[in-house]
């Protein structure tokens, strides 16, 4: 066990240290503000503040931890051997600068708080991130540091027996539209069917009535393929249903429809089913809560797990709404149109309420990478090297690679053709384990 000595104990030095010695790199921890406790422990022990008490293995703090609510924060990044890092300290430090301070921004998404630029969908963006200003997106930094942080403790504590964790996967499966054509009633089909008619879209006319005559299998209806590589897969799929009422940004099928139910059944029969939050959902708890009790009939259990649509999170209204609606894990936090650590993390980690300064149960799935993001390639080669790339970002520091696809990318549509490829790569990647 670890026993850090510092002068105060505050949920949010609780709350980093939980997660890099715990979660991270699998070492229990504990707390003293007591100097003879500190001396009297014979294992694994560091100080935390701003002067050590002797020469013990010492981090030294820039204040953040011992903080309440925001502040202007001045922050210069600099070049730490192969990554980057910030909140630099004195020589005294065993560590350059304040990871926990550092890793506590990153994780509390602080900079999400602070004023910033919206996209059209009023989501926080990667440009306004530090990550990105900083060229260190691409890089889990918080797992990077903690790992070089583990290495300064061995350097020190040579007997000690590190437990050491496992890569694994998260694939996430988004389901915003079931049917392309079916399913979706005589009004939406025949509107749809007379815009493709002005746009002289005949094509689209062609396979909509082949899809309904059952000529044809609807493009977007990969749920057996999805089912057959869970059966031979030992990664459990999450699978994220969009059930909200048809608007002006969603435009699934109705969930009254019979055959929408009885997908999502036999779906949840073999894997983890979720509540695609509606756009709306994310600025109504009423309209959230309605969709929650509405999933929750369907697959005749409590639903925990969400995704909000767009990947959008209004913090901390988004996550406080599910908190209230006991679902306690999010599969949201990432960029749509990048690849990347939004986070800076490949690790799941508890959400942290910076306006009520406390700890949450509501654990948070950082996803890596979307779909999307590979559409930029435009060859398979392209597409498979920049996704072996970001695995192994995450192999290196034996992290949680989360992935997000749609039903649509296993398609036979042009754009998603080598999808279901690229799909089969990255379960392959735990096989190979």
């Amino acid at each position: 066990m670890l026993l850090v000595y510092t002068s105060k104990i505050t949920p949010r030095l609780k709350f980093v240290f939980k997660q890099i010695c715990s979660r991270i790199l699998k070492i229990p921890v504990s707390f003293t503000n007591v100097i003879e406790v500190f001396i009297a422990h014979d294992s694994l022990k560091m100080s935390y503040g701003q002067q050590p008490l002797g020469s013990e293995f010492f981090v030294k703090c820039n204040g953040l931890l011992f903080e309440q609510g925001l502040s202007d924060l001045e922050i210069n990044v600099q070049v730490w051997e192969d990554t980057k890092c910030f909140f630099s300290c004195g020589e005294k430090s065993q560590i350059p600068f304040d990871i926990f301070s550092a890793s506590f921004y990153l994780l509390s998404r602080y900079e999400e708080y602070l004023p910033h630029v919206k996209d059209n969908y009023g989501r926080f963006t990667k440009e306004e991130s530090l990550a990105y200003k900083h060229q260190f997106l691409h890089q889990p930094v918080i797992d990077i540091w903690a790992y070089k942080f583990k290495e300064a403790l061995k350097s020190s504590f040579p007997n000690y027996e590190f437990e050491s964790r496992k890569f694994c996967l998260n694939p996430v499966i988004d389901v915003p539209v079931a049917y392309y054509f079916k399913n979706k009633g005589l009004l939406r089909t025949v509107g749809e069917t007379f815009s493709d008619l002005i746009s002289f879209r005949f094509k689209f006319i062609y396979d909509r009535f082949s899809v309904l005559f059952g000529f044809k299998k609807d493009p977007y209806d990969n749920f057996k393929w999805i089912i057959n590589r869970q059966k031979v897969s030992k990664t459990k799929f999450n699978v994220f249903f969009l059930i909200g009422d048809f608007n002006t940004y969603d435009k699934n099928n109705n969930i009254n429809k019979k055959q929408f139910v009885s997908l999502i059944k036999s779906v949840a029969d073999y894997c983890n089913v979720g509540i695609k939050a509606s756009y709306m959902a994310l600025d109504s708890m009423a309209i959230l809560k309605s969709e929650k009790r509405l999933m929750d009939g369907v697959v005749n259990t409590v639903t925990n797990s969400a995704r909000s649509s767009f990947s959008k999170v209004n913090l901390p209204t988004t996550y406080r709404n599910y908190i209230d609606l006991e679902i306690n894990s999010d599969y949201t936090m990432g960029y749509a149109d990048t690849i990347g650590f939004r986070a800076g993390t490949c690790t799941p980690f508890l959400f942290y309420d910076l306006d009520y300064e406390i700890q949450t149960p509501l654990k948070i799935y950082p996803y890596q990478i979307m779909d999307f993001a590979l559409l930029k390639h435009v060859s398979f080669l392209d597409k498979k090297e920049t996704l072996l790339k970001a695995i192994s970002e995450v192999q290196k520091v034996n992290g949680s690679f989360t992935f997000v696809f749609h039903n649509y990318s296993f398609s036979p549509i042009p754009r998603w053709v080598d999808f279901k490829s690229l799909f089969n790569i990255i379960l392959d990647t735990s096989n190979d384990i």
